[in-house]
């Protein structure tokens, strides 16, 4: 039985009619005939041109995300360890499993406010961005760098979008989802994390070190 049959089944139960609901198998694509796309769907979610809603969310447990590169890269040339303090900056989005990125300011961002407040009181952020400074120490020969981790928390859910007229045979369309965005940090006891990292110079890195544009021997550069 495919998840379309399974839901008109169980319609009857509910009363509805056979046409009134569909539901998306994100999975199994159908032709295009049968069923729209979760994007398309999510696109009208978007716009208004459906009425949506982010039904029963469900809260994950908060966990540390990977590392991200938040500053440049600090050069060391010198003989001797160098240190410079260095501003970094670091903005993590939120994306979800059948959109891509979730717009800051969009209307789908709006909707999973509105439905994680209802439901948890959680204050639900689509991104977050923090900035601030950290004194860099490089060893010889290597090259320095500030990292940070985001606390992130997952959160699942099935998007419902109403149309006034029936779309692709039904009234009612569900998307599964799961969005993916930062954290307040200490969610869970998580924290996010700043930290310095180094690695040994690559062979083209050192030509910088020996090329006579760099005047100091300890620089800084994008990486």
């Amino acid at each position: 039985m495919t998840m379309n049959h399974a839901l008109r089944y169980g319609s009857r139960t509910l009363a509805l009619t056979a046409t009134a609901l569909g539901v998306i198998a994100t999975a199994v694509p159908a032709a295009a005939e049968e069923q729209p796309t979760a994007e398309q769907i999510m696109a009208d979610c978007a716009s208004g041109e459906g009425k949506c809603s982010f039904n029963s969310p469900q809260l994950g447990k908060a966990y540390l995300g990977e590392p991200r590169q938040a500053s440049e890269l600090l050069f060391n040339c010198t003989d001797s360890p160098a240190s410079q303090s260095m501003s970094w900056a670091d903005t993590v989005g939120s994306s979800h499993s059948v959109g891509g990125s979730v717009t800051v300011g969009g209307g789908i961002e709006g909707i999973i406010t509105a439905s994680v407040t209802a439901t948890y009181n959680y204050t639900w952020q689509s991104s977050h961005t923090e900035t601030s400074s950290f004194t860099v120490t490089v060893k010889p020969g290597e090259v320095g760098w500030i990292s940070r981790a985001q606390v992130m928390r997952q959160i699942s859910g099935t998007w419902q979008t109403h149309y006034d007229d029936p779309e692709w045979g039904h009234y009612y369309w569900f998307v599964p989802d799961t969005v993916t965005g930062p954290a307040p940090n200490g969610t869970d006891g998580k924290h996010s994390a700043v930290v310095v990292k180094s690695r040994k110079m690559t062979a083209d890195e050192k030509k910088l070190c020996a090329g006579g544009s760099t005047q100091d021997k300890v620089f800084t550069r994008s990486g």
